[in-house]
């Protein structure tokens, strides 16, 4: 249970849904409604589709890479580190300017730091089995998504506010994915010497 709910928390933050949908209301502003639901349902599905491979063979291609999930734990930890620590300081890498296309909105929610915390999470969390923890929390952080950006297609306007209140989500996101980050890492560098310290581990 600890798991999963780490898991969502995780990628809910990576994800940032805030972010997402001040991103697709400048994207689709000006549409009608029903292009506004075509909008965010074709969006939401390539950030499934995306996550869903990176956590299925995220795994599989750091064993081909001759890569081990703990060295792995590390670096991934480090980025989400770095990624919260850019999201906490208010980074402005998530500014985009006014564009029709729903790019980068896409490239954001399933950007290569999300992508790092999935596959993150699954070696993590899994031993080369299926990561069921890893995707319930795909899933759940893309319909959060999804909904949220109906709900901005229904209701949003010319509107630009709410800008405070975008600003300290993301903030607050920023530090759990930092917090999130950091937990990783020491985890996988623990788990690393502890293997190096095992009797024969050095051949």
């Amino acid at each position: 249970m600890n798991e999963h709910l780490q898991a969502i928390v995780t990628v809910l933050s990576l994800v940032n849904p805030t972010i997402c949908a001040a991103l697709f209301s400048k994207a689709t502003a000006g549409d009608a409604m029903s292009e506004k639901m075509v909008a965010a349902t074709k969006a939401s599905f390539a950030i499934l589709i995306i996550l869903v491979i990176a956590t299925l063979v995220g795994i599989r291609l750091l064993h081909l890479f001759g890569v081990s999930l703990d060295a792995f734990m590390v670096a991934g930890g480090s980025v989400l580190s770095w990624m919260g620590f850019s999201m906490l300081a208010g980074s402005s890498s998530t500014d985009t300017k006014e564009t029709k296309s729903l790019t980068p909105l896409i490239l954001f929610a399933a950007s290569p730091g999300t992508i790092t915390g999935v596959i993150t999470l699954s070696a993590a969390h899994t031993k080369l089995e299926l990561p069921v923890s890893t995707l319930v929390a795909v899933g759940i952080a893309v319909a959060s998504t999804w909904l949220i950006l109906l709900m901005v297609a229904q209701f949003s306007g010319e509107s630009n506010g709410g800008g405070f209140l975008k600003d300290t989500l993301s903030r607050f996101m920023g530090l759990i994915v930092l917090a999130m980050g950091v937990q990783f890492a020491l985890t996988g560098l623990r788990a690393f010497m502890s293997a190096s310290s095992l009797p024969g581990a050095g051949g």
